[in-house]
Formats: C-alpha cells, sequence, structure tokens
C-alpha cells in the first residue's frame, strides 16, 4: 500500500477560489501548518492518474493549487478538511473519513454503535419520568423532546428537608405522649427505635439500589419492580400506593381531630346525648368533617400542584417551629413549669371539663347569704384538704358549708346528707401539677408500663386511695381509657411517624447528582428523626406527670393538648403548627399516591388499572386522584386515628420487607449488573432489616398482616397469569437462574429413584409449507399426560442450511410457542435447522435438555397414508426415530389417530382406559393411564388391565397375581387374562402376508421409472460420469433420504432419489442390472412377481398381529383409548416396509391406540 504523506496549510478564506466571501463554512483565521502522515491509500471517484501522479484539482473553475497543500479549515477548536480540491458531488464528510478507520465494523454499525455516538447519547441523558423505555421509542418515532430545564435540587432541598417534612407528621402531636405514658419510658425507647432501625436499615438497602444506576421518577416502585420483577413489583408498588392512600387519611382524621378537639370544639355537628353517646357522635362529626376537608384537599390537588408545593415549605416551617418548641418549653419547665393543675379523687384523675365551679373538693365554704359579700375560702393548688367543719358562732358574719358540682356529680343531689359514691366517700380530692417540670424527678414514675383495657379509669399509683367495692362508672367524671391497649398495638400506632422516607427517592428526577443526594440526605433526615423522637421520649417522661401522658385527649387538663402543655410560650404555638402539618402531609399524601398509581399503570403489568394511567393534557392523573379519593375516603369513614395507623403501617412494612430483599437478594447474587455507588451495605443489614419488618407485621397486628399479604399475593398472582410480559433484568430472574443451576447439579448426581420417575416429554410436532403444526391435537395429548408437571420440550426440524433459514426457525420456534400458550402446556421451544429430516431428529434426541433434566420420554405422530406416499420417507423416518429412541434407551409414545384425540374442552364422562400388557416394558403400561386419568378429561374413565395367557400358563393364577401387583401398586382397576391358544396360521394371515411382500417388492420396482433408466443409460455411456456415478451410488443413505443435493440433480424431483446403486458401474454389470430391473415393465414379470413364496418368519409374525388384533378389538372396541405395547423394529432394515404393515394389522379396526415402547428402565415400584 502506498505510504502518502499531507501537508495541509490552513488559508485565508479570500484565498479560496470558488467561494464567497461570507461563507460560514470557512474561517478567516489561519493556522500553522500541520503535518500527518497516512499509510492508507485513499481511493476516491478521481482517475488513478490524480492518485498516482498527485492532486491537481480545480475548484470552482479557478486556479490551481500545488498538489502537496490541501486547504484546511480551523475554527471553533474542530479542524475539518475543506472540500475545495474534491468536486462536490464527490465529497466525503467528516463522519466518512473517521469511519474509515472502522472500516473492519462498518457492517455492524446499525446493531454495535461507535463508542463516541454511545457515549454522545449518555451525556445527552435527561432523567425520564416513570415507563423511560415507553418515551425512548415514543422518541423514536419522531416526537419532539421538549425542552427541559437540567435538575439542579441539591441534598439539603431535595431530599433532607422532603424527607423531614413526611416522617414528622401527626402521630408526633397527637399521640407520642400517649405512647410514653401507657408504655413507659423504657418501653416507649424500645418502640421507637425498633421502628427507626428498621427504616434505617431499609435507607440503607434503597441506598444502595437507587445508586445502582439511573433511577427515574417513581421512586420505591422503580426500584423493586426493576430489582423483584414485575410481579412483585406490581404488587409491592400497589401496597405502597395503597398505603399512602391510607396515610392521607390518617393525617386528614387527625388534622379534624386538632380542629374539633382543641381549636373549635363548638363546631361540632352531631351532639353527644348523654355520656354513652359521646364517642359515636365524635366519629360522626370526624366522618362528616373528614369528607369535607377530603374534597377540598382532592380539588386542590386537582387544580394544580404548584399550589402545593408551594405551601409545602410553610406546613415544613410550622413543624419545625412545634418541634423547636417543645424543646425549649421542656427547657423553661425545669425553672418555671407551666401551670396546669390535675384534679385528683385518691388516685384517680378527674375529667377537667367537670371542674363547672372549677373546684377540686367536695364541699366549700360559703359565707352566709345575709352578707352582702360574696366570697369563698381560698384553696392553694397542689395541695391536699380535708375540709372538716366545726360550727363557731361569730357575731359579725356566718358561714355556711356548701357542696361543689362534683358532689352532684358523685351523690346524683347537692344535698349534704345524700348517699354518696363509696369511692367517693372514702377518698379525698386533690391537686397535683400536670407539668412538673425537667427537674422535678418524675421520670421514675414513668419508667414502667401502664397498659390499660377499654373502660379503666387513668390512675396514678403513688397516691394512696381507699378502694371502692364498686368499679368506676363510665357516668363519673373520670378520665377514662378509650382502648384496650398493649405494646403491640402502641408500635402499629406509632409506625407510621417514621414513614415517609421514601420521600428523596420520589424526587430523584429533580436531583443534580441522584446517586449522592438521595443516600446522604435520607439516611441524615432518618438520623434526626430519630435523634427528635428519642428524646422527645425522655423529654415527655420527665416533664409531664403520667396520668397526663396517659389521658389521650387531655381531658384531665381541661381539653388542652398534652403536647401542647409542655410547648413555650403558648400551646397554640403546637396546636396552631400541628394543624397545619397535618394538612400539608395530607397534601402531599394526595399528590404523591396519584402518581404511584400512575407510574405502574404506565407500566402495563396490570391490565384492568390502564385507565388510570391517562390524565389531563398536561399528565396530570386524573383517574388515578378520583380512585385514590375513594380510597382515602374508605379510611376516613373508618374515623378512628387508632385504627387506621395500623393499616397503613401494614402497606408500609411491605414496601420495606421488599427494598430490604431485593438490596439482599441482587447482594447476593453478585449479579454482574450489581454494582452501586453507596458502598455501606451488606446482606446481612438487609436481611436483618427484612425480620424486622416482617416481625413488625405480626407484633402490630397479626391479621392486618395476613390481609397484607394475601392481598399482595392476589396482585402477584394475577400479573403472573394475566400481565403483560416484562423483562427488566431483575433479581428474581437471577434468583431463579442460580436455583436452576443448583437444582441441575443436584440432578447430575445420579438418576433419578423410580419413585421420583416421571415422564419429561420430547414432542416431535411436523409443520407443513405454511409453518403450521400439522398435528396440534399431539401437544393436546401431552398437556392431558403431564397435568403441567414435569418437563416438556416442544420439537420440530426445519429442512435447509441454518445460515440462509434461521429466520424460518424463528417463525417455527413462535408457532410452537403460540400453540403451547392454547393448549396451556408449560415447556420448551427446540428448533432444529438440518439437511434431513432423520438427521434432524436425532441430533434433537441427544442434545435436548440440560443435565438431569433430560427428556426421557419421546412423543412422535403416525405417518398417515404410509401405504399411499410414493415418497417413503415419512415412515423410514418413523422407524429410524424409533431406533433412535431405542438406542437412547428413552420410552416412546405414538398415539394413533390422534385426530380422534379428545381436546382439553371434551371431558369423557364415562367408558375406560384399556391397557393390553403383553410384555414387560419397565411398568410403562401400568403408570400412564393413572397420569392421565390426573387430568379432568380422563378422570372420569375408569381402567382395564388385560394381559394374554400362552397354552402353558396358569391363567387364574395370572389373574391373581396380576390383581395383587395392582393392589400394591395402589392402582384400581379391573383385571382380565385372555387365553390365546395355539392355533394354526390361517389362510387370511398366509394371503396377508403374501400381499405385503408383493406390495414391497413392486414398490422396489416401480420406483425406477422409464426416464429414471434412460438418464441412467445416457451416464452409463458418458465415461467421464463413471467416477461421478460411483460416489454417488456408494452412498444409500443419500439416495434413499432425498436430499436437497439429489433435487438439484435430478432437477425434477424424480424418483433417481428412490434408487439404490451399490455397485461400481461397468458395461457388462449395466446389461446385467437392466436385465435383472425392467421385469416389472412386462407381464411376464408380473407373474413371476405373483409367484413369490411368503418368508415364513414375516408369516408369523402376521399371524400373531392378526390373532392379537381379533381379541383387542373383541374386547376394547369400546374403550376411550387402548394403550399397547408397540414392538421393536427389525434388525435388517429390509423388513422396515413390512413392519409397518405389522402395526398397521396389529391396530386394525381401533378408534384410538397409544402404542408404548418402554426405555428399558423401571419406572413404577410398590414399595414406599
Amino acid at each position: 500500500m502506498a505510504s502518502v504523506r499531507f501537508t495541509v496549510t490552513p488559508t485565508k478564506a479570500e484565498d479560496l477560489p470558488g467561494l464567497p466571501d461570507t461563507s460560514p463554512e470557512i474561517s478567516s483565521r489561519s493556522g500553522t501548518h500541520v503535518r500527518f502522515g497516512s499509510r492508507e491509500s485513499v481511493s476516491r471517484s478521481e482517475p488513478p492518474s490524480d492518485a498516482s501522479g498527485g492532486v491537481t484539482t480545480a475548484a470552482g473553475g479557478g486556479g490551481t493549487e500545488t498538489p502537496d497543500h490541501v486547504n484546511m479549515e480551523q475554527g471553533d477548536g474542530n479542524s475539518k478538511i475543506a472540500s475545495v480540491y474534491i468536486n462536490n458531488s464527490h465529497g466525503v464528510d467528516d463522519d466518512d473519513f473517521y469511519d474509515r478507520n472502522l472500516a473492519l465494523f462498518e457492517e455492524e454499525m446499525d446493531t454495535r454503535p461507535k463508542v463516541s455516538s454511545l457515549l454522545s447519547r449518555l451525556a445527552n441523558y435527561t432523567n425520564l419520568t416513570q415507563g423511560a423505555k415507553e418515551h425512548e421509542e415514543a422518541e423514536s418515532i419522531g416526537e419532539k423532546k421538549k425542552a427541559s430545564k437540567s435538575p439542579q435540587m441539591g441534598t439539603f432541598m431535595g431530599v433532607y428537608l422532603p424527607c423531614l417534612q413526611n416522617i414528622f407528621g401527626v402521630i408526633l402531636f397527637l399521640r407520642l405522649t400517649w405512647v410514653v405514658g401507657t408504655a413507659g419510658v423504657l418501653q416507649g425507647l424500645c418502640i421507637v427505635f425498633i421502628c427507626c432501625c428498621c427504616t434505617l436499615l431499609t435507607a440503607i438497602s434503597m441506598s444502595a439500589i437507587a445508586t445502582n444506576g439511573v433511577v427515574p421518577a417513581g421512586g420505591s416502585y422503580f426500584m423493586i419492580s426493576r430489582s423483584l420483577g414485575p410481579e412483585f413489583g406490581g404488587a409491592v408498588g400497589l401496597c405502597f400506593y395503597l398505603g399512602t392512600t391510607f396515610a392521607g387519611a390518617m393525617y386528614i382524621l387527625g388534622a379534624i381531630e386538632i380542629l374539633l378537639m382543641y381549636i373549635a370544639p363548638d363546631a361540632a355537628i352531631f351532639a353527644a346525648k348523654g355520656l354513652e353517646g359521646e364517642g359515636a357522635a365524635m366519629l360522626n362529626n370526624m366522618r362528616v368533617y373528614g369528607s369535607v376537608c377530603l374534597l377540598l384537599m382532592s380539588l386542590l390537588v386537582f387544580v394544580g400542584v404548584k399550589y402545593v408545593n408551594k405551601l409545602a415549605s410553610v406546613f415544613l416551617a410550622c413543624v419545625i417551629v412545634s418541634i423547636v418548641s417543645i424543646y425549649v418549653g421542656a427547657l423553661v419547665s425545669a425553672f418555671k413549669p407551666p401551670n396546669f393543675p390535675v384534679c385528683m379523687l385518691g388516685n384517680r384523675t378527674m375529667n377537667g371539663h367537670d371542674l363547672v365551679d372549677n373546684q377540686c373538693a367536695k364541699t366549700v365554704l360559703l359565707p352566709d347569704e345575709r352578707e352582702d359579700v360574696n366570697v369563698t375560702l381560698p384553696i392553694e393548688p397542689n395541695t391536699t384538704i380535708l375540709l372538716t367543719f366545726e360550727p363557731t358562732p361569730t357575731p359579725t358574719s356566718t358561714v355556711t358549708e356548701k357542696t361543689t358540682y362534683l358532689w352532684s356529680r358523685f351523690c346524683q343531689s347537692t344535698e349534704l346528707n345524700a348517699t354518696c359514691d363509696d369511692y367517693f366517700s372514702t377518698n379525698n380530692f386533690s391537686r397535683i401539677k400536670g407539668i412538673p417540670g425537667l427537674a422535678s424527678g418524675i421520670i421514675a414514675d414513668n419508667l414502667w408500663s401502664s397498659y390499660l383495657s377499654k373502660g379503666d379509669v387513668v390512675e396514678k399509683s403513688s397516691l394512696s386511695s381507699s378502694r371502692g367495692v364498686q368499679s368506676a362508672s363510665t357516668q363519673q367524671p373520670y378520665v377514662f381509657a378509650d382502648i384496650t391497649t398493649s405494646f403491640t398495638l402502641l408500635v402499629g400506632i406509632f409506625f407510621p411517624s417514621v414513614t415517609g422516607i421514601m420521600a428523596g427517592s420520589n424526587r430523584s428526577g429533580d436531583l443534580k447528582d441522584a446517586q449522592r443526594s438521595i443516600p446522604i440526605g435520607t439516611i441524615l433526615a432518618i438520623l434526626t428523626t430519630s435523634v427528635v423522637y428519642l428524646s422527645s421520649v425522655l423529654l415527655f417522661g420527665a416533664c409531664i406527670e403520667g396520668v397526663v401522658l396517659r389521658d389521650k385527649f387531655g381531658d384531665s387538663v381541661k381539653g388542652n393538648l398534652v403536647v401542647g402543655t409542655l410547648a413555650w410560650p403558648t400551646p397554640w404555638v403546637i396546636v396552631v403548627g400541628s394543624f397545619f402539618s397535618t394538612c400539608g402531609a395530607g397534601l402531599q399524601s394526595l399528590t404523591g399516591a396519584p402518581r404511584l398509581l400512575q407510574a405502574i399503570a404506565k407500566d402495563n403489568i396490570i391490565p384492568f388499572l390502564r385507565v388510570f394511567g391517562q390524565g389531563k393534557a398536561n399528565g396530570e392523573p386524573t383517574w388515578a386522584l378520583l380512585l385514590t379519593a375513594l380510597i382515602a375516603e374508605l379510611g376516613i369513614l373508618i374515623a378512628s386515628l387508632d385504627l387506621v395507623a395500623p393499616i397503613l403501617t401494614m402497606f408500609f412494612l411491605m414496601c420495606y420487607l421488599f427494598v430490604n430483599l431485593a438490596c439482599a437478594l441482587q447482594t447476593l447474587l453478585r449479579t454482574p449488573n450489581w454494582r452501586p455507588r453507596f458502598s455501606y451495605y451488606h446482606w446481612t443489614l438487609s436481611f436483618l432489616g427484612m425480620t424486622i419488618c416482617l416481625a413488625l407485621m405480626f407484633i402490630s397486628s397479626w391479621y392486618y398482616a395476613i390481609i397484607a399479604m394475601v392481598i399482595a399475593g392476589m396482585i402477584y398472582k394475577y400479573i403472573e397469569y394475566h400481565g403483560a410480559e416484562k423483562e427488566w433484568g431483575d433479581g428474581i430472574r437471577g434468583l431463579s437462574l442460580s436455583a436452576a443451576r443448583y437444582a441441575l447439579l443436584r440432578l447430575e448426581e445420579g438418576p433419578p429413584h423410580t419413585k421420583n420417575w416421571r415422564p419429561q416429554l420430547l414432542v416431535l410436532l411436523k409443520l407443513d409449507e405454511d409453518a403450521h403444526v400439522k398435528s396440534p391435537r399431539l401437544l393436546t395429548f401431552a398437556s392431558q399426560l403431564k397435568a403441567g408437571k414435569g418437563l416438556t420440550i416442544v420439537g420440530t426440524v426445519v429442512p435447509g442450511n441454518f445460515l440462509q433459514s434461521y429466520g424460518e426457525a424463528l417463525a417455527a420456534e413462535q408457532t410452537l410457542k403460540h400453540l403451547m400458550d392454547k393448549e396451556r402446556v408449560k415447556g420448551f421451544c427446540q428448533c432444529i435447522v438440518a439437511q434431513k429430516a432423520r438427521e434432524g431428529i436425532s441430533h434433537m434426541i441427544q442434545s435436548s435438555g440440560l443435565g438431569g433434566m433430560k427428556p426421557n420420554t419421546v412423543v412422535m405422530g403416525w405417518p398417515h397414508a404410509w401405504r399411499q406416499s410414493e415418497d417413503p420417507q415419512s415412515w423410514k423416518t418413523f422407524i429410524h426415530t424409533v431406533r433412535v429412541t431405542t438406542a437412547a434407551h428413552l420410552a416412546l409414545l405414538v398415539p394413533k389417530n390422534i385426530s380422534l384425540f379428545p381436546s382439553n374442552s371434551e371431558p369423557c364422562t364415562d367408558g375406560y382406559i384399556d391397557v393390553w400388557w403383553i410384555v414387560h416394558d419397565g411398568g410403562m403400561l401400568m403408570l400412564l393411564p393413572f397420569l392421565l386419568r390426573q387430568h379432568k378429561v380422563w378422570r372420569k374413565c375408569g381402567m382395564r388391565i388385560f394381559t394374554v395367557a400362552q397354552m402353558e400358563d396358569n391363567s387364574i393364577q395370572m389373574k391373581k397375581d396380576l390383581a395383587t401387583f395392582l393392589y400394591h401398586l395402589r392402582i384400581e382397576a379391573e383385571v382380565e387374562v385372555v387365553e390365546m391358544h395355539d392355533s394354526d396360521i390361517s389362510a387370511y394371515t398366509y394371503e396377508r402376508t403374501l400381499m405385503m411382500e408383493q406390495r414391497s417388492q413392486m414398490l422396489r420396482q416401480m420406483r425406477l421409472s422409464k426416464s429414471d433408466r434412460e438418464r441412467e443409460a445416457q451416464l452409463v455411456k458418458d465415461r467421464n460420469s463413471m467416477l461421478r456415478l460411483t460416489s454417488i451410488g456408494s452412498d444409500e443413505e443419500d439416495d434413499t433420504d432425498a436430499g436437497e443435493r439429489d433435487r438439484a440433480v435430478t432437477g425434477d424431483g424424480s424418483s433417481e432419489r428412490h434408487r439404490r446403486v451399490q455397485m461400481t458401474w461397468t458395461k457388462e454389470k449395466t446389461s446385467q442390472y437392466r436385465a435383472t430391473h425392467s421385469g416389472c415393465s412386462t407381464p411376464e414379470g408380473f407373474r413371476d412377481m405373483l409367484s413369490i413364496r411368503p418368508d415364513h418368519s414375516n408369516v408369523r409374525r402376521m399371524h400373531t398381529a392378526v390373532k392379537l388384533n381379533e381379541v383387542i378389538v373383541n374386547k376394547s372396541h369400546d374403550a376411550r383409548v387402548v394403550l399397547l405395547n408397540m414392538p421393536g423394529p427389525p434388525r435388517n432394515p429390509d423388513g422396515d416396509e413390512n413392519y409397518m404393515e405389522f402395526l398397521e394389522v396389529l391396530t386394525e379396526g381401533l378408534e384410538r391406540v397409544l402404542l408404548v415402547r418402554g426405555g428399558g428402565s423401571e419406572v413404577i415400584t410398590i414399595y414406599s
């Protein structure tokens, strides 16, 4: 190859002839000389003289340049060869120039792009929304991509603050004090610690998954579905959606509880008729106001999410201010505790709402009514007063003893001599501090748990009291427990306060660096909230009186929010802040849940959810929002925060469980694509998190856990059977591969035991010219025999060359798959391309399966109309397959008249499956009817077993032994022994044998047509063709197999391919051959053929076939199917045609026959 050296000299634009001054392609700047050498000889469309003698080309008809100089453009930092010396029609752009270095790969550029192209596409990648594949497909068909701003949100604003807002919620303000008071500080710390550990471990697993590649918008659903597959992804995605929806209902109920309890109690619509109806009236008020609030929030979300996002910062500020006020209030309480006295009767807590006259006493001393002064005796708070009166007359004024409102409640009268409640009579009133303060040491009393049953009075155990005979009545003004509490219940109620850790991953599309921000922001947010929760437990236990903590609704402190009593400077900071933050959290849930449902619907893995993937023109999920509002309304109708919280706890725990499972699976399987940037994870942490999630589910509510699992399981099975096929490279697929590899290696250790033997089928199907299966009922029979168990491989042979027929093989494979789906056959397809059918079948029998999962039974169809066919290849291939199957020690099943076999929709209502057990072949004949009767088509059929007794056999004893054998096999069947007496060979048998041999002889002779003989004579005369004739005649199989080569030689596909030539041709041998093979064309030749005497062995075989057929037809003419031992083919291939005749005679007159040939091993046993 010539070596060419180019010297490139950039010139000014005005120096280039034929180009205008304003040409944008040429830069006016000059540059230095650049030299580069090339070993490549560039072939262009110019004449060879230009290349050999130097380049001298006119540009635009102008002047010429020296051959050593080529103009070069230099602009914007990129150099391009200018097309000055090359005609525009022959111009080659810069891409072609660089591609010349990759000419070796140019034919594969469409499927294997250049690295530069790939990197360019990756550099221009933008975070796609859920359904990235669909977006790419939409772009590829010509949709213009809208210009979008690059995401700029960092860790703090994009992940940390949204996680804080979603984690802090209604439980912190409304229930955490009650959890601490009921469970005690120690168990409260334990509850908070377990829940925070659960979310922290889940966040670690989530960080590993989120940093393993780009996560489009879709958050946890996208991560789980792409890690565990569409079935798990859909199930867990819907669980997460339901959890988010019920969280919205819980937040709304919390906001309404704050509104009606602490902000505007007079706004209640339903008033309590008596004390008993107070709870029911409250629930009805929650339902009405909750429904109205849900409607307003849904309308706000429908109008526009931008308004929700604008309010998010305001709501977050409310949360932060409220929490800060709690800490400040706790510190202030150490020096100046707030004044919230609690009235106690003995050790029982009184309801502050019933202190109408603000008197925590039985009676008070008042001045006489005659006096003009209206003064009550002052009673200092936090002191115990024993009221005993001795009348002391004074000259100036008199005082009288008056009963308080509490007296009238306990004594049902205002009189001093009224009969009162025993407990009221024997115990005195006292006032205690509701907020003793941080330095009071009250934490010692609050360390231990105090679980109550529904209706129990909230008591302070450290106060002495005299127990009454009667228990407290709900008519009395005590503070009662509204529900029965336990450790498990408190876990379920508290856990929603630690959810919301997915907020950062849900915003992955808006983050500047999602793989860095998500782990850092999420884990920091969890650590922050965990510290807040744990410190709050300690502060509540150290500052607030235990009876106030256990008072869920603050009745003892006159209806104040319990956590608000600790706040500084006023309880209204907490009340207002918690109300707005709860409303904001509800709006966030109603915003996120419809988008999650829309993402699942757009993935198209659950068909009935497709409608929810649609929305407004701007993509807002209208239908999904409507469904979300309806489901949230169900939660609001429950109307109890304590009953809704465990429901969403289940769904969130289910989601977190599968996030941990996904991370653990990917780590253990070590898939090549598992390369997360976040390296602080381990599979043991994921399993620990998964275990905690599972334990929390059953700890909090075992029946809710079972319901959630059943829902997820039903969704999983629905997607598995009816969902769209998705291949996401998920971990479950990898787990399946690992499990399959492990199982195959275990199976390789040895052959299966007889007890484990079941037919592993290789079904051989034949396709016609239009790629349609000729006998689809063969696959139907295979499905009935398998009943969905074991291995099934459906195979076919495509004639031709693999390089040229690969497309036909793929089409054939798709045809088989569609047929398998139609017949509901679970298995595999295998298409082999081969020049000859028998070679392809032989290869398939040898190579099918893997390891211990190899087929042990071959199912093939009977060659119909083999007698009338001029081409013997069908039955020759059939017999060849029988021989190959026998050599491979495989069982063989040949259904005859397969088109008459019942389909899966045609069950047999009655009848028998008849088994003719003539020779023992491992017990296949016993096992097959049992397997068939497992299918609904054959279930109602009875089973009859016939065996043949010869003259020397004791038929009675044979029947007993056979019945005993079937009894030990646990197979129910009728038994009959058929006696076959020795008889002379009938004339009919002799005549059938004679006709068979005459027909065979005649067909062999007639296969040489006249044109073939003339062509053969011409070839013999041609001396130059002797060697070719010798080579053709020496290959018997090529002549009998009718390969493609013979078709090409003969042209018309005539009978030359059937000729057997086994000699080296000479003139003498040619004359002799023509003399011996031309008799069929003369009447004398036919008369010689008619004088043939049949072979004695053929007569005996025909006699057996005729006698057996007579007996079988006599006994089993009404059977639904007849199973029969299939005799083996003859060792001498010359008798192949006779073998087919024997099988025809044996099965004559039977509607459905299954010929069975065992594989040489025992397949059934009497032992357990």
